[in-house]
C-alpha cells in the first residue's frame, strides 16, 4: 500500500503514507495523518500527525497535535500538543502550545511555546520608568 485511507477501531479515517513511499511536494489532509513513508515538502492537517519509526518529514508541517517517532527535519507548527517519543530525531523550528519529550529522543533547534502571546516580552510603563 503506497497512500491510502484506513478506518481506525473507533470507526474514524486516517490517511497513510506508507513506508516505501516517497512525495515531493504539499499534502493536505481534513483528517488524521501516519507518515511511515517520506515526504519532502509541506504537511498541512487540521487533525494528528503520526511519524512512524519509519517515516521521515523534510519541510514544513503544520498540524493540531503530532506524535514523532521517526525523523523530521525542517518547521514544525502544532497549534496544541507535540510528542517526541524515544526514537524521535527532530531538528529544525518548533511552534507548539504543548512539548513532550521522552528520553532517548533526540531535538536539536528551536522551540517557540509562547502560543502567539507576545506580551510578556513588551515591557509595561512602569517597567520603562525604572
Amino acid at each position: 500500500m503506497g497512500i491510502g485511507k484506513e478506518v481506525t477501531m473507533s470507526g474514524t479515517e486516517h490517511n497513510t503514507l506508507a513506508f516505501g513511499t516517497k512525495v515531493v511536494g504539499d499534502i493536505h489532509a481534513e483528517n488524521d495523518f501516519r507518515l511511515d513513508g517520506s515526504v519532502e515538502g509541506t504537511i498541512v492537517c487540521k487533525g494528528k500527525i503520526i511519524v512512524g519509526t519509519k517515516g521521515v518529514m523534510s519541510g514544513t508541517m503544520t498540524c493540531a497535535n503530532a506524535d514523532i517517532m521517526g525523523v523530521v527535519k525542517g518547521k514544525l507548527i502544532i497549534s496544541d500538543t507535540l510528542s517526541l517519543k524515544s526514537t524521535a530525531k527532530v531538528e529544525g523550528e518548533i511552534t507548539t502550545k504543548t512539548l513532550s519529550i521522552e528520553p532517548q529522543a533526540t531535538f536539536t533547534g528551536t522551540c517557540d511555546m509562547s502560543n502567539g502571546n507576545k506580551s510578556a516580552a513588551v515591557p509595561t510603563n512602569n517597567q520603562q520608568k525604572a
